[in-house]
């Protein structure tokens, strides 16, 4: 009762209706569908949490997994490749179904065993291993792998396994009996799950409303509406935060936070983000094909430096592609990245450059400070007789032939290597999938050892030879953890929580609050 007292009392002081307890978000970027099946970006992946839910949930307050039940009140492995579920009742759907095991046999099975191109994609690149789920009774379902999977918990919670409606996706097109791809379509343009908002509207590429939605299982949302809007350029974003046209803004670069710092009405919250970017390198390209001149290039970057003038040395440079989050996994001993402008020059020597222009292609907002790392580094490969031209260009390059290099990001999907390193770089992941690298059969293996044995020495030896074949040949250089910021009002307390995917949007109960001063 003091909680809702407290929300009413200062329900004034944001933007709407009086009574009702609104918020408005500037984002950088807006989605253009919205399907957490078949999406992975760092757009789309901003607004999954509030609208959907996965059978087994997690403390996000921690960036250690620990899990708990969630549309799923207890699980239990009855075979060896066989998980069953007992599932939550009383669940209630946006559009007013009751959730039973059938909807959650049909979300599984979409991905696991799919016709459809997009979720085909994500089904691969981490869901290999599932082969199918099947009902037991209205509210107990078996999953079923193909081998012994040491990661249950970790790949039930991610985001592509949120639950959808059956009936409702199958009835959005053409047989109401069958999922077709139009269907999947369809819902990617009029999504419901069973979170604690509902998607009101949903313009892709501008705007998206969620409302509360009343029937929510759980503890029910502190918002009545959040409507979030496409403000590409950072300047605008600023403006809107200081006249009061929104609540909270995304992707402030470091540049600019002493610019929202300075006003007394408003505030920064940020946290170095569980993320790579990263730069890729078409292996298969024919300028790009030497594994000597893609060395020469990855270790002519000075990310210390990069870290230094755009981030204010608030991002964290990493020696591997590896992060505290993976625990025992985590070997920041490991040497795949390193500065060393004189050997580079050797190598360069040595390869087959013979001073032809190399193309790198990036957006010119999607990533903070993508632009300008891109233009440093123009200079860094210079200093060492590489000729590069910048490509500004928004759509996505990296399964075009004739690209070279272009920036990307490696998200820490969950946490362990798999969940970052291996949903980008592993055999038949998006990497290989898109023609631009081709690991060989001894990198197949050392990734099967991996991937699945029941050994941490195993596990850790594996992983260690995978980073030790990309310092050799590398396919891409991590450059930096970035340190993300969000703008705000004072009256909003809300900040990123370290246990989730990068740059989600959390506005569920305990996560936003609002306060008079």
């Amino acid at each position: 009762m003091l909680r809702k007292a407290l929300l009413a009392a200062v329900a004034a002081l944001l933007p709407g209706t009086a009574g009702a307890i609104e918020l408005k978000v500037g984002s950088a970027n807006m989605a253009p569908y919205l399907d957490p099946g078949r999406d992975h970006s760092n757009v789309g992946s901003q607004f999954y949490y509030n609208s959907f839910d996965v059978l087994i949930e997690r403390d996000y307050a921690s960036s250690e997994p620990k899990f708990k039940p969630g549309l799923a009140l207890s699980w239990q492995l009855v075979e060896p490749t066989v998980m069953e579920f007992k599932l939550r009742e009383g669940v209630t759907f946006h559009n007013g179904e009751a959730m039973t095991a059938d909807d959650v046999v049909f979300s599984f099975n979409r991905m696991f065993q799919s016709s459809f191109p997009p979720y085909q994609v994500r089904a691969k690149d981490r869901l290999g291993n599932f082969d199918k789920a099947e009902k037991v009774d209205d509210f107990t379902l078996r999953v079923h792998v193909k081998r012994p999977e040491p990661l249950w918990e970790t790949l039930i919670n991610m985001q592509q396994l949120m639950v959808i409606p059956e009936d409702y996706t199958k009835g959005l097109t053409g047989d109401p009996k069958l999922a077709e791809d139009s269907d999947y379509e369809a819902f990617s343009l009029a999504p419901v799950g069973t979170g604690p908002y509902r998607i009101a509207e949903f313009i892709p590429g501008e705007r998206l409303v969620w409302q509360r939605h009343d029937a929510f299982w759980g503890e029910p949302a502190p918002l009545d509406k959040v409507t979030v809007l496409k403000v590409p350029e950072m300047a605008s974003r600023i403006t809107a935060l200081k006249n009061s046209e929104v609540d909270v803004i995304t992707n402030v670069p470091p540049d600019q936070l002493s610019t929202i710092e300075a006003d007394q009405n408003l505030k920064v919250e940020g946290m170095v983000t569980p993320l790579f970017h990263v730069l890729i390198f078409n292996t298969q390209n024919e300028k790009m094909k030497d594994p000597k001149f893609r060395r020469a290039l990855s270790l002519a970057v000075d990310r210390d430096t990069l870290n230094e003038a755009l981030w204010l040395g608030k991002a964290v440079v990493p020696s591997s592609h590896t992060y505290p989050q993976f625990g025992p996994l985590y070997m920041p001993e490991l040497k795949t990245f390193e500065y060393d402008p004189e050997e580079a020059k050797k190598l360069l020597a040595e390869s087959g450059y013979k001073g032809e222009e190399i193309r790198f292609d990036t957006s010119a907002v999607y990533y903070t400070n993508g632009l300008l790392a891109a233009q440093a580094i123009q200079e860094m490969w210079a200093g060492i007789g590489v000729k590069l031209a910048i490509n500004v260009d928004d759509k996505w390059t990296g399964n075009d032939p004739t690209m070279n290099v272009r920036n990307w990001s490696n998200p820490l999907y969950f946490a362990d290597p798999f969940g970052s390193f291996g949903v980008m770089w592993a055999p038949g992941g998006p990497s290989e999938g898109e023609g631009r690298f081709k690991p060989d059969a001894d990198y197949a293996a050392a990734w099967e050892k991996f991937r699945f044995s029941d050994s941490l020495e195993d596990r850790r030896a594996a992983y260690a030879d995978l980073m030790e074949r990309i310092r050799k040949d590398p396919p891409f250089l991590v450059l930096y953890q970035p340190y993300e910021s969000w703008g705000l009002r004072k009256s909003v307390n809300w900040a990123p929580k370290p246990g989730h995917i990068p740059y989600v949007l959390d506005f569920r109960a305990g996560s936003i609050d609002f306060a008079a001063n």
